[in-house]
């Protein structure tokens, strides 16, 4: 074969090896590294709800001992540990209730008439003093009238869930009986009797100045 004709072939052989040579070689893949699993987050201790005070929880119930310490519509303040060596009648009881207003003059007349017996009207809803005065005028009570905050109730007492609501407190401070409903007299003093208290009727108390 002459030089002439082994020309293109020699010239074919080398573009090749040169192209060849520009290839560059497929790159090794390294080793894939993988991250740490995150630790798994550390939950925080649910809260613990806050206990009411052994005081607290047991006040509304027999046997506990409430606090009850309120201003009253005759400027003056009622304080139910200033009542002890009394049977005290906690009413909470609203204007727009009708059996609470049913029951009104006889809670009126039993604590005008009776020695040992108190009572505190707790009026439970959202009325300003003025206009309470006004009401208080067409139906008086000789008993003194507190006015509630609904959304801060005392807590010695359970939030009533009707009206009216009625408790008795015994001389000792300690609850004794509560009423949901409208109460009498005659509930009163039998509860009283009860819970070893005198059963007759003692002798008309004075009139407060």
């Amino acid at each position: 074969m002459t030089l002439r004709r082994l020309a293109p072939i020699l010239a074919l052989s080398l573009l090749t090896v040169a192209l060849a040579g520009c290839n560059k070689p497929a790159p090794t893949p390294e080793p894939k590294v993988e991250a740490p699993a995150p630790k798994p987050a550390v939950e925080a201790p649910a809260p613990t709800p806050a206990e009411p005070a052994a005081a607290e929880a047991a006040a509304a119930k027999p046997g506990g001992v409430p606090e009850l310490k309120l201003p009253t519509l005759d400027n003056g303040e009622f304080d139910l540990a200033a009542h002890r060596g009394k049977w005290v009648v906690v009413n909470f009881w609203a204007t727009w209730c009708a059996p609470c207003l049913k029951e009104m003059p006889e809670l009126s007349a039993m604590d005008a008439m009776r020695e040992h017996i108190e009572v505190i009207g707790l009026a439970y809803e959202e009325i300003d003093a003025a206009d309470m005065r006004a009401f208080l005028k067409k139906r008086p009570v000789v008993y003194p009238i507190a006015i509630v905050d609904t959304y801060d109730p005392p807590k010695a007492f359970d939030t009533p869930r009707g009206l009216p609501t009625t408790y008795l407190v015994g001389p000792d401070g300690k609850i004794v009986d509560k009423f949901m409903g409208p109460v009498t007299a005659a509930m009163i003093e039998g509860a009283i009797a009860k819970a070893g208290g005198p059963a007759a009727p003692a002798e008309a108390k004075p009139s407060r100045s």
